[in-house]
């Protein structure tokens, strides 16, 4: 189902720390065109570094909601996955772990204004499923008919969005909007995932190309979609978030296998960001303020989560954005699937494999 995320690394302490960094700016000609001066700069700040408690050897934050609410993943000494929540007040919520998890293997990927969980685990049948976890309610779900599905983001009027298959390790993204559910893919992709939609629908994910190589895209509330999106030097791109300003994070890898963290802002202005001394940052979720949570992997191979705040930023301009190369729209429509009956949690387990995160 995707990518290892079974890595033989250890923890460290929470630490305090506020580093600023200035992030590298590119300027970039997306498909071509829009070549322009940078007239800004951006400044990453990390405001704190933590892991999860216990025996636990990678927490990876997924997403960031406006109250500073920080969803992620973890994987203790056993292997064994879990999502968490990171609250505001910095305590951590017990492991998440889907009811129906029969392999150890839940994730915590979205999180919106309500508190309201996305994820997915894998299940007796060892595929993949959705599920949504609201004031302690595990509801499961899965796109009618598909084999897997996987719930990777949600905005704060409940809109959702991930990737599905129906088998043969192939993924198509879908995007819920009030009930109604959509698939696409990428032209020529293998596989799409879909990441984070904002209040405007605009969305953000990545696809696997016919070579075998990431690439970033963006979609448009119409279906149109805009790709590849990849920075100077990349060798392959994740976008995983955005925000109401259209503020896309993700990261990229380089000819020389060093993965850097990737702020993005339509149509071409890319910034680069590492963690100082990591061999792997990767900024993963946005909020409207501007605070992004994300992890970084240490010279030892330890991966860390944390939260940083972005400063300086341009507001993505909409007028530059509709003169994007565009692909029409590219949009299968599905029947709304049905949420799965709400059950109630279990003792958790958890652990396997999927796509990035």
């Amino acid at each position: 189902m995707g990518n290892s995320i079974r890595e033989a690394i250890s923890i460290m302490k929470p630490r305090q720390i506020f580093i600023s960094i200035l992030a590298v700016l590119f300027v970039f000609p997306l498909m071509g065109t829009f070549a322009q001066q940078a007239t800004n700069s951006v400044s990453i700040q990390v405001i704190t570094t933590f892991d999860y408690p216990g025996s636990v050897i990678s927490t990876q934050p997924q997403k960031i909601n406006d109250g500073l609410d920080i969803v992620g993943i973890f994987v203790d000494s056993l292997r064994v996955t879990r999502g968490f929540v990171r609250f505001s007040s910095r305590n951590f919520s017990a492991p998440i772990v889907e009811p129906n998890d029969t392999e150890n293997f839940t994730q915590g990927r979205g999180i919106n204004n309500l508190g309201t969980v996305c994820g997915d685990y894998a299940g007796s049948d060892d595929n993949g499923h959705g599920f949504f976890l609201s004031r302690g309610t595990f509801t499961q779900y899965n796109v009618a008919n598909a084999l897997a599905t996987l719930v990777f983001g949600i905005n704060n009027v409940g809109d959702f969005a991930g990737t599905f298959s129906n088998g043969g390790g192939i993924f198509q993204a879908f995007v819920s909007l009030g009930g109604a559910v959509t698939s696409f893919s990428v032209p020529g992709a293998s596989s799409t995932f879909a990441y984070q939609l904002n209040r405007s629908n605009q969305l953000v994910g990545y696809y696997i190309g016919s070579s075998g190589i990431l690439h970033g895209y963006f979609r448009d509330p119409n279906g149109a979609l805009h790709f590849p999106i990849d920075p100077p030097g990349s060798t392959g791109t994740v976008l995983f978030g955005l925000n109401d300003f259209n503020w896309v994070v993700g990261r990229y890898s380089d000819s020389s296998g060093v993965t850097h963290g990737l702020f993005f802002v339509p149509p071409n202005k890319f910034f680069t960001f590492d963690y100082p001394g990591s061999t792997l940052t990767s900024l993963n979720g946005i909020n409207a303020a501007g605070f992004i949570c994300g992890r970084y992997r240490d010279a030892s191979g330890v991966d860390h989560g944390f939260l940083a705040f972005v400063t300086g930023a341009p507001r993505a301009n909409e007028a530059d954005t509709e003169m994007w190369h565009e692909s029409p729209p590219l949009v299968t429509p599905l029947n709304p699937p049905s949420l799965v009956k709400p059950v109630n949690p279990s003792p958790p387990v958890s652990r396997g494999e999927m796509p990035a995160s």
